[in-house]
């Protein structure tokens, strides 16, 4: 059965739900196809249930690209001012956690219901369990889904990145790419927890469940945030941002108490040099369990005062060496993609390629954590949908 339409989306997620109710207003015929049973699925599942749905102080500066110019044209075109407005159109309560992170007051299914009634006030058609198979590309664009087969002048891929496979990711995007003979940047699991190298976690991981502010520090960025000990290794907002820089077989640099020092009563005293007393310090600044096995494993054997300026020392810059990252099944978004050099900035369309374009998490554009990654969904489908 062959369907026609102006314009096929890839994907019902963030990106392509807004590309579609954009590109609907413009009186385009538009049809989303996604291969899970519902769209929007990693949207009910953010922010807790709440959908982290953007981030007030949203700047170029909080994304990872091969080229970090890239972002600011679509940023600049729709700006999380811009999406908040649509929140309030729609009288749904949001409030400001922290950092500037905006969530819904009530559940994430408040900003999917918000984007379907947006797209079929437009009349954009979503079809669920749609298993692409292919693309060709003659006078127009053909996908081919088992005995169905849909034609448009212009196709969207939104199909996302590699991050949650049980939630329907797959490389179907980056496939389509290369098909079109577009590049791609070597994509790798960001914002992940990471796992400990053996001696780390026979010392650390039976106090998992423990949490403290810490800097983590990699390849020039740090992280000022809360750091949580798993059973594994460590996870928690600052080890999700860090990991998103971080590279195999490198350092990740920990400050344990970034609120000053620590043991500058110990240098003062001339008596009270022993380990009871430094854990006694180290537990203003850690929770117990943890302040007293990381002096147990790291305390001097005499307490000179060169031995505790190097304890000092050690507490702010302390270095961690992962074995690896928990994968794509347990990372929010996937770092790399299609290259941008490939894409048009301020339209998302392919340089080689005229009417195919790429949004949302599948190009090389990956933002911190905090709602940035939504931002970026909404910036980039708003950019294609204005240009299909």
């Amino acid at each position: 059965m062959r369907q026609d339409f102006d314009v096929i989306i890839l994907g019902g997620g963030a990106a392509g739900l807004m590309c579609a109710m954009e590109a609907g207003k413009r009186g385009r015929r538009v049809a989303v196809l996604d291969r899970a049973e519902r769209v929007g699925k990693k949207i009910l599942i953010s922010g807790g249930g709440r959908c982290n749905f953007t981030n007030l102080h949203c700047r170029p500066e909080n994304f990872i690209s091969a080229n970090p110019h890239f972002a600011k044209s679509a940023l600049a075109r729709y700006t999380p001012a811009d999406f908040i407005t649509l929140v309030k159109k729609h009288h749904i309560p949001f409030h400001e956690k922290t950092l500037g992170q905006l969530f819904c007051d009530h559940s994430a299914h408040e900003i999917l219901s918000m984007l379907e009634k947006e797209c079929a006030a437009v009349g954009v058609k979503v079809l669920t369990d749609i298993n692409a198979e292919r693309v060709e590309r003659g006078g127009d664009f053909a996908l081919f889904a088992s005995d169905r087969e849909f034609h448009a002048s212009a196709l969207v891929v939104a199909t996302g990145g590699l991050s949650i496979p049980k939630m329907g990711a797959t490389g179907f995007g980056y496939d389509l790419a290369r098909q079109f003979g577009l590049k791609i940047v070597t994509t790798r699991p960001g914002l992940v927890p990471l796992v400990f190298n053996e001696d780390d976690r026979k010392n650390y991981c039976d106090l998992s469940g423990l949490s403290a502010e810490v800097v983590a520090s990699t390849g020039g960025e740090s992280f000022r945030e809360k750091m949580l000990i798993t059973h594994r290794g460590v996870s928690g907002p600052a080890i999700l941002q860090i990991s998103s820089y971080w590279k195999t077989a490198e350092a990740i640099s920990i400050d344990l108490a970034p609120g000053g020092e620590v043991f500058g009563a110990l240098l003062a005293s001339a008596s009270g040099r022993d380990l009871n007393t430094a854990k006694a310090l180290l537990r203003s600044a850690l929770p117990q369990r943890f302040a007293d096995r990381w002096l147990d494993l790291h305390s001097p054997k005499g307490w000179t005062n060169h031995a505790i300026a190097e304890l000092e020392r050690e507490t702010h810059h302390g270095q961690v060496l992962p074995e690896g990252t928990e994968g794509y099944a347990k990372a929010e978004v996937t770092v790399g993609g299609v290259d941008t050099n490939e894409l048009s900035a301020k339209t998302m369309e392919s340089r080689k390629v005229p009417g195919v374009f790429f949004i949302g998490e599948v190009v090389d554009v990956t933002g911190h954590l905090g709602g940035f990654n939504f931002q970026w969904a909404w910036s980039s489908g708003f950019s294609a949908g204005q240009a299909v």
